[in-house]
């Protein structure tokens, strides 16, 4: 059932459509229901309304308010419904689906004068939408039911929380998401962009950036050392006969790039010349194959088990050019991918193993548990075509992975339809600072591949059986980390992260000698250092520093330069203290090891 607030939200979508019919009489209805932050209606205008337009339509939703109109729900046939919804060409495209799959009969709910046919629920009265707690947003093109076959309609976006205070600190929020959006970051801070030349949906990564995947990356390694895991690597591309048998060739074409041929060389084909022996190669959308190939290489045991495998193998995904943003929606992208072989009795200690390992992780970046919600994917009962495997393995591995979702006490809701085509997943979204959720971690459960590439080991029984295989990926992708990232810290990373963890400004160029001997020391502690002589004043110096959110700068002059100390500034405080070379170096290394 739905929550209160997804009731109101929904009941605003109907009270948004009232208001546009009485002020648009010749409008045609589209769809109008909640959505996270609000709700939405999508309409067919005989001319395009304007954003500022929405300041009548939510004028006229006012009043309508005020009178604290009750919904009264009433059910009707199908041959009755199609004469209430006359020359609305939208809403009886949709009670002519609703009549093939055999309804008998629909709903309909009335406010006021308006009517408009709706599954519901809807409140009881307008009276309790809460004063100030919602206001219509925006407008945007939609187009009828997704299809791009299909007409363009005006969508009308509004927004809707539980009070004004809510509704305040949403759109605070989101003047805050503004600040720390990754992309303006990314490029402010040095980080990354993205270049037409190369391609879209293709980060270039420089050093500032590079520095920063290399410590999240060197964190990520030894945290598998300690796991038990192993590191393995593949090629960026596999031939077409892999991706056939994987069943990625049928199963998952709309993900992928067309073939390559392999069979010749560009000079060749530029000269019209065709391939004398046809080799085809894709692209690789995921290293799952490779994984299994390097398992299928030599024979395993029972007592090999488990075995857990892990790489950050960058793959290639097909995206459309409109759809692509910054680093969150990109074309190639490293994914932190692991996958573990095992056996029957050992499938719960591992599903719980990396459970506990995925919200370790999750902690170490400063995001704990109570901000992880986990969503269990299951396979659409409806439309079992689309899916590998066979019924008792889908029904064995959805019921292990919501036994250890529950044991382990996860925030967990379940999805149908949701599951990947090779097996259910347990789906990881972690809350960023502003609460705004972000798919990371999968664990899924695959008996497709295996059952696939045959894939066996010899049991105590000295007999070929079939192993486990889970997937399984903690960051998601690099990229898609980096900017989620960059985004909650609104670029100001912890010291241990940080790509630049010290900055050191001599207070003028006589001290630049021993700002450069501050600066070899430091570098040679390990510790991530800048030097910053250019011909500017020390505020200048200072203020560079800042805007490069450097968590720490070093000012040095004579002071600092007789007495072999430095002054220390931390980012965005106004206190400074003046302690040993040596002793900073301690400080910094303490700071990291903590984090280790």
């Amino acid at each position: 059932m739905p929550n209160q607030l997804e009731t109101i939200r929904h009941s605003l979508s109907h009270i948004l459509a009232e208001a546009v019919c009485e002020l648009y009489p010749s409008v045609q209805l589209g769809i109008g229901p909640a959505i996270d932050n609000g709700f939405y209606y999508d309409f067919l205008f005989e001319k395009p309304i304007e954003e500022k337009e929405l300041k009548e339509i939510q004028k006229k939703m006012i009043q309508l308010i005020n009178q604290k109109r009750e919904f009264v729900r009433e059910e009707m046939s199908i041959a009755d419904a199609k004469k209430k919804l006359k020359g609305q060409k939208f809403k009886l495209e949709l009670l002519a689906d609703l009549e093939k799959a055999g309804e008998q009969k629909v709903s309909f709910y009335t406010s006021g004068n308006f009517t408009d046919m709706c599954a519901g629920p809807h409140i009881e009265s307008t009276a309790e939408i809460a004063q100030k707690s919602w206001k219509l947003d925006k407008t945007a093109g939609a187009y009828w039911r997704g299809s791009e076959k299909n007409q363009m309609l005006t969508r009308i976006y509004g927004l809707a929380f539980e009070s004004a205070e809510a509704l305040n600190t949403y759109e605070q929020n989101l003047i805050e998401a503004k600040k720390r959006d990754h992309r303006v970051l990314g490029a402010s801070l040095d980080l990354y962009h993205i270049d037409d030349k190369v391609g879209l949906g293709l980060p270039l990564w420089h050093p500032t950036g590079a520095m920063l995947w290399r410590k999240i990356e060197d964190f990520w390694n030894q945290a598998h050392e300690k796991n038990g895991y192993d590191f393995v690597r593949s090629p960026h591309i596999g031939n077409r006969i892999l991706w056939e048998t994987s069943g990625h060739w049928g199963f998952y074409s709309e993900s992928m790039y067309p073939p390559m041929e392999v069979g010749q060389t560009l000079a060749e084909r530029q000269a019209g010349k065709t391939a004398e022996v046809s080799e085809e190669y894709l692209i690789k959308p995921m290293n799952c194959p490779f994984h299994v190939q390097i398992y299928a290489n030599s024979p395993k045991s029972y007592r090999d088990f488990p075995m857990r495998w892990a790489e950050c193998g960058t793959v290639y995904r097909f995206e459309k050019k409109g759809q692509l943003s910054g680093l969150t929606r990109v074309r190639g992208f490293t994914q932190d991918d692991a996958h573990i072989f095992c056996r029957a009795d050992q499938v719960e200690d591992e599903l719980k193993r990396v459970v506990d390992f995925i919200l370790y992780i999750y902690e170490s970046f400063g995001f704990p548990r109570e901000k992880v919600k986990v969503y269990l994917s299951l396979r659409d009962p409806e439309n079992k075509k689309k899916y590998a495997g066979n019924d008792a393995g889908w029904e064995l591995t959805e019921n292990i992975l919501r036994k250890v979702a529950n044991e382990k006490k996860l925030d967990v809701k379940e999805e149908k339809g949701e599951a990947a085509f090779y097996g259910p997943k347990l789906d990881f979204k972690i809350q960023d600072v502003l609460g705004r959720e972000w798919q990371c971690s999968t664990l899924q459960f695959d008996f497709n591949l295996p059952e696939r590439f045959d894939m066996t080991f010899t049991n105590s029984e000295n007999k070929d059986e079939r192993p486990y295989m889970l997937h399984r990926a903690l960051f998601g992708s690099f990229e898609r980390f980096i900017g989620l990232l960059i985004e909650h810290y609104a670029g100001e990373f912890p010291l241990w992260l940080a790509p630049t963890q010290v900055m050191i400004v001599p207070v003028s160029e006589k001290f630049n000698d021993y700002a450069e001997k501050v600066y070899q020391d430091l570098k040679n502690a390990g510790i991530r250092t800048k030097l910053d002589v250019a011909n500017d004043s020390l505020g200048k110096k200072v203020r560079n520093a800042e805007m490069k959110k450097i968590p720490r700068i070093l000012v040095v002059g004579e002071q600092e330069m007789n007495n072999k100390t430095v002054t220390v500034r931390v980012l965005h405080s106004k206190e400074q203290t003046t302690v040993s070379v040596q002793e900073f170096i301690a400080q910094v290394q303490k700071s990291v090891e903590d984090k280790k």
